[in-house]
This record gives structure tokens, sequence and C-alpha cells, in this order.
């Protein structure tokens, strides 16, 4: 699906771009957040370098390539800057703005991640002050990460404590305990049968 949007991305803006259409300036915003938003932010260098990123150079595009550089340096400040900065350029347009939120959301789960792997507990207040956010913002994040269960973890909001668990250590009783049931069910359902028989 996602190389199919790529393509559809890249045939609209060269369609454009051949009848020297207005939209052919959107349509490579397109596929250059489309390379941002796939996690190939080194693709835009070369749509940059290529004949439509030379023909519709301007702010818009250089702030997807800001954009594409702050994802590729996986840094939310560097991102928040970016978006400042072009301000005009990104808010505008509803679709890029839809996107940068997501984006937006990427990166910070992927900043909170990379800060938090090493430890075993950490204070939130030390990692909020490390990425440079309020507090609340931090550990309302660090919540949704742990019950989306892509870092295992409990927060301690008592003490304000990240307690970080150590991979994703499953407990097996309950696959086994279903295991048990199945079989047992079968078995009951043999029983029955041989007692059918016998009257």
């Amino acid at each position: 699906k996602q190389w199919y949007q790529r393509r559809v991305a890249i045939t609209a803006g060269e369609g454009y771009d051949s009848v020297e259409h207005p939209f052919a300036l959107d349509g490579l915003k397109y596929m250059l957040l489309s390379k941002i938003m796939l996690g190939a932010p080194d693709d835009v260098q070369s749509l940059l370098t290529g004949k439509m990123g030379l023909k519709y150079s301007g702010r818009g595009i250089d702030a997807m390539k800001a954009i594409a550089d702050a994802g590729k340096k996986r840094d939310i400040s560097i991102f928040n800057e970016t978006i400042a900065e072009y301000d005009d350029e990104l808010k505008k347009d509803p679709v890029v703005q839809n996107h940068l939120k997501a984006l937006y959301d990427n990166l910070l789960e992927k900043n909170l991640v990379r800060i938090i792997e090493p430890y075993s507990r950490v204070q939130i207040a030390h990692v909020a002050e490390t990425i440079s956010l309020p507090y609340d913002i931090v550990e309302k994040k660090l919540s949704q990460i742990i019950l989306d269960k892509k870092f295992s973890g409990i927060l301690d909001q008592g003490s304000g404590v990240l307690i970080v668990y150590d991979g994703s250590e499953s407990d097996q009783t309950y696959t086994y305990a279903l295991d048990t049931i199945t079989h047992m069910g079968k078995v009951v359902d043999v029983l029955f049968k041989k007692a059918q028989k016998l009257s």
C-alpha cells in the first residue's frame, strides 16, 4: 500500500510538472513528505537534486528539507525549531500539517525510548529535562508508550520514577492453560462419543 501511495504521488507530481500545472509544487512537497513519513529522509536529498527539485526550489521545499534533516537526526528540538521557522509554509497546507503531527509524535516516541533505554530506573523529571519538554507531556507520552507495549516498564507517579523492565519476558502460563483446556475439551468429546456408543 505504501509503495502504491508513493508511486501515485510521484506520478502525479511528474504529471503536473510535465504540463507545468501549479499543483506540481504540491506534488513535489507530498513526495518529500511521503519519504519523510516512511522513514527514508535520505531519499529527500536525491529528489531535491533531481529535475523537479531544482525547478521548484523555494521556502516550501526548504521547509520539507529541514523537516527531513530533523527526522534523520531524530531530534525533536530541531523539529520544533523548523516548525517555528517555516510556520507559514508548513501550517497553511492541512495535509502537511496533519502528517507533521504524526511525525512529531513518532519523533517524540523515538527520542524518549532512546533516552530511557540505558536505565533500569530513571526520574521522569530527568527525562523531561534531557528532552527539553514539560514534565506532564513527557509523563503522558511515556504512559502511552508503555500502554501501547512499545516499551516495557511502569510509571511510579508517587515518586516520579519510570521503572524499566528488561525485555518482554512473556509469561507462558496463560498459553499453557489454554492448551490444557483445549486438550481437556477433546478428551471430554471422545469420552462423550464412547458413552453414546455404550448406551
